[in-house]
């Protein structure tokens, strides 16, 4: 899959496996995604051999059992800021990855067998809501696939920066999985200062989601910082066709002119 038909798709037709090894790939186009695909279809096996558990806790056992306890995919804790944390291909290679990649995991796996889960979007983190029966079940999958209260789940939300903790976590939606998972590395090779490879990673963002105004933002102002002033201009005018808002449509015009003051 290239990554230009992903921003094709409806949301809800985006295979998030498939999905991730393009995104792996793009970074390491000699890495073999075998062992992923072979994993998440023998999961997938198992989980269908025996009668299915009703109950959202049920559930979520199962799959923590699978991908956690005999995989033993969990968090890293010791080289978090690494890039292939956020690679899905690394991650089974290696056995840990961040909270989004190791989410994607088991809301995929849920999927595949026609349970329904979510990834909810926490200040700081992700964790995985797995429904079925009464009530569903929250999942950290950094921790070793843990269930956890909401209580918990809160705990998690004020630690990571969180001031007003919302009554619901919401719940992301697959592009803004995706989205979520490069953001991390982007973020990491601005703080680096390696803007040339975080405008790789925005153009990736752009091509999956090129309906998101703050992503052509981002990238103009990299490409503008590079001085890809042609290439920032297209960017910004990329962004013109993403909005309806007036202040924000004034501010594109604004930064439109500047360049084109810069460049006289």
């Amino acid at each position: 899959m290239e990554l230009n038909a992903l921003g094709l798709l409806d949301d809800a037709d985006i295979d998030l496996v498939e999905a991730g090894i393009t995104l792996a790939l793009a970074d390491r186009p000699a890495a073999d995604p075998a062992r992923l695909r072979r994993l998440v279809s023998g999961w997938a096996i198992a989980l269908q051999r025996d009668t299915a558990p009703v109950s959202g806790s049920g559930r979520a056992r199962l799959l923590s059992g699978l991908i956690a306890s005999e995989t033993g995919l969990t968090g890293a804790t010791e080289d978090y800021d690494n890039p292939l944390n956020a690679d899905l291909i690394a991650l089974v290679e290696r056995g840990r990855g961040l909270p989004v990649a190791l989410s994607i995991l088991y809301v995929a796996l849920a999927r595949r067998v026609g349970w329904r889960a979510d990834a909810l979007n926490l200040p700081g983190h992700v964790i995985v809501e797995v429904c079925g029966g009464v009530e569903p079940a929250l999942i950290d999958p950094f921790d070793h696939g843990t269930g956890i209260t909401r209580e918990r789940a809160v705990e998690i939300a004020r630690h990571g920066g969180g001031d007003a903790v919302p009554v619901r976590f919401d719940p992301m939606t697959n592009r803004q999985l995706l989205i979520r998972l490069i953001t991390n590395q982007a973020s990491r090779a601005r703080n680096a200062g390696d803007a040339p490879r975080a405008l790789r990673l925005y153009e990736r963002m752009t091509l999956i989601a090129p309906q998101l105004t703050s992503l052509w933002w981002e990238r103009a102002r990299l490409e503008q910082s590079l001085g890809h002033n042609q290439a920032a201009r297209a960017s910004l005018t990329a962004m013109l066709e993403t909005t309806h808002e007036p202040a924000l449509t004034r501010r594109i015009h604004a930064a439109l002119a500047a360049l084109a003051r810069s460049n006289s």
